[in-house]
């Protein structure tokens, strides 16, 4: 196991949350003149419709080669230079595979979503042409796959950053260039359109960036070469393992070990098949959102959860990724087909301390955010709102849906981190064990949607079904983790001793919430605020305060547990 590789998965993160930081901080302020510049329901039709589309695309066409690919990409060590070659060439094949899903889902997905369309959505100016681009933009972006997986696969994280930092920008400029031109044009008819190209340029620009850092990677499957003994020797494990020999089924594995590894191909057909449901579970709000509700009001839900969502997108996206690259490569059963396919599990004691640490921190890290953000954000929320929502917003139901997000993000913390351990360490029985529990929790959101809009909570509903959803996600996979060590340890109970926050942590963010809502009370912030008094002496004051007892909080970790937890974490990235 190479000892750098937590040093390193804390490095990755450490760039990845640096480039969301960055352009998101950066977008964040064009994106303001955005929302300005479109009304609600063309915003709506953008941001929940043609999003959705996109992400359909290439979640359904690349999330489980991510998956699969993570586990197996070579790394470079001395001690496996006769099998690298051959499991290069297995993996940069296997890359490929989503540009190849990604043409006839692309077809499927549109042809679906022109027939559901609702005729508002399509009487807008230039729909079908920015649905046209739309489309276009998600192939050339599945195009960059093979060279993603390879820069994540050797752990070359720079690439992926300078080449999405770029496309990021570059997608706002466009959008809000194009929506300007068409505001001085006296209408608002190209502003489909207008976020359509921004969303080409960010596929081009990011493309282009990878062929630029990665010239030599293919695009295409390559038959391998049949000469080498390495070659013959995988085929024939794999033949003994999947199919009897002589039969049309051996035939057919036979071709497929030509081109791939048929053990990761499987497990990655099986990780695709299940992002189907997953899929679902990710975007149910957007299904339901363009299903339910009129386009202005997806317009206010969309721009409540892009808000809603920049931490999610900052801090929590990265370190969920760079956990299932670490967890993927520390908890490697073996780098060796045969062995892989024996089920041969050769996970070193060293391996095992450091993933149950890492997860136990990163769990606990996870848990005191969580409460300092219900706590601090269901204070200043609704001050900030008034700030952060054009006018025109502020009657949609944006304001009710950024109140449900301050309860949602502590769920999708926790749940990022466990399901990363699990989508790195489960095998395939494993996996097929989950979309069965994956087709109950659909059942469960769906349920709760439609309980919490017959109780009056509208569009909100979405997100705290949500919850209610990664509730039951997050009681499927601690078990999950407490077997995986525990079958391998001593005990596994250590990961669950340090993920509460300490008793004077919890004191002092309860205090901090009695103090700041005394002094809201007390001087009346709500109603300044609602005129727009921002700068008033005494709403400064009151930021003045939460940030102080915010401090305060930290501190109190700080000295509890936080000094103590990176030390550790110092030591072992050593």
């Amino acid at each position: 196991m190479d000892s750098r590789l937590l040093q390193r998965s804390l490095s990755s993160v450490r760039a990845l949350i640096g480039l969301q930081l960055v352009s998101r901080l950066f977008t964040f302020v064009l994106n303001q003149g955005l929302v300005r510049l479109a009304s609600p329901r063309a915003y709506g039709t953008i941001a929940v419709q043609f999003e959705l589309l996109t992400s359909t695309i290439l979640f359904l066409s690349r999330e489980g080669i991510r998956n699969g690919l993570l586990r197996v990409w070579p790394q470079k060590r001395k001690d496996m230079q006769s099998d690298k070659g051959l499991q290069a060439a297995q993996c940069a094949n296997l890359a490929a595979v989503p540009i190849l899903l990604g043409i006839p889902i692309t077809l499927l997905t549109v042809i679906t979503y022109v027939y559901t369309a609702s005729e508002d959505a399509r009487q807008q100016p230039h729909f079908h042409l920015a649905l046209l681009i739309y489309s276009f933009a998600a192939v050339v972006e599945l195009c960059s796959e093979p060279m993603h997986n390879r820069a994540m696969g050797e752990g070359r994280t720079s690439i992926r950053v300078r080449a999405e930092a770029l496309g990021i920008s570059s997608k706002t400029i466009v959008a809000y260039l194009a929506l300007l031109y068409d505001s001085r044009l006296g209408g608002q008819k190209l502003t489909l359109p207008a976020f359509a190209l921004g969303q080409l340029a960010y596929a081009v620009v990011v493309f282009v960036m990878y062929v630029m850092e990665m010239p030599d990677s293919r695009l295409w499957p390559k038959r391998l070469r049949l000469g080498s003994s390495e070659f013959v020797r995988v085929v024939d494990n794999s033949l003994a393992l999947y199919s009897p020999s002589g039969s049309r089924q051996s035939l057919r594995y036979k071709w497929l070990a030509e081109f791939f590894d048929p053990t990761i191909f499987h497990l990655s057909l099986t990780m695709t098949l299940q992002s189907i449901v997953k899929h679902f579970l990710t975007e149910g709000d957007k299904f339901l959102v363009s299903y339910w509700s009129p386009l202005k009001d997806q317009g206010g839900y969309a721009i409540a959860v892009n808000y809603g969502s920049l931490i999610a997108r900052i801090v929590l996206q990265p370190i969920e990724e760079m956990c299932r690259v670490y967890f993927s490569r520390v908890l490697t059963l073996s780098t060796d087909t045969e062995q892989r396919n024996s089920g041969d599990e050769s996970i070193t004691d060293t391996a095992l301390k450091q993933a149950s640490d890492a997860i136990a921190t990163l769990l606990s890290i996870q848990v005191t955010f969580s409460v300092l953000v219900v706590t601090f954000g269901s204070l200043y929320l609704p001050i900030v709102m008034q700030v952060l929502l054009p006018s025109q917003y502020l009657s949609t139901s944006a304001p009710r849906v950024l109140s449900a997000w301050v309860w949602y993000i502590p769920f999708l913390a926790i749940n990022g981190g466990l399901e990363a351990f699990h989508s790195s360490t489960a095998t395939p029985d494993d996996l097929r064990k989950q979309s069965w529990w994956m087709l109950g929790y659909s059942s469960l959101y769906i349920v709760s949607a439609i309980s919490f809009y017959r109780f009056g909570f509208g569009d909100a509903s979405l997100v705290y079904a949500n919850i209610v959803n990664l509730s039951a996600r997050i009681l499927y996979t601690i078990p999950f983790t407490l077997h995986f060590f525990g079958k391998r340890m001593n005990s596994a109970t250590s990961i669950l001793v340090d993920v509460f926050p300490d008793w004077r942590f919890l004191v002092a963010t309860a205090v901090s919430y009695v103090v700041i809502s005394l002094n809201e009370s007390k001087q009346d912030v709500m109603e300044l605020s609602s005129r727009r008094a921002w700068l008033s002496v005494p709403v400064l004051l009151h930021f003045s305060l939460g940030i102080g007892l915010g401090l305060v909080c930290m501190v109190t970790w700080w000295i509890t547990a936080g000094r103590r937890m990176i030390t550790r974490m110092k030591s072992k990235a050593e």
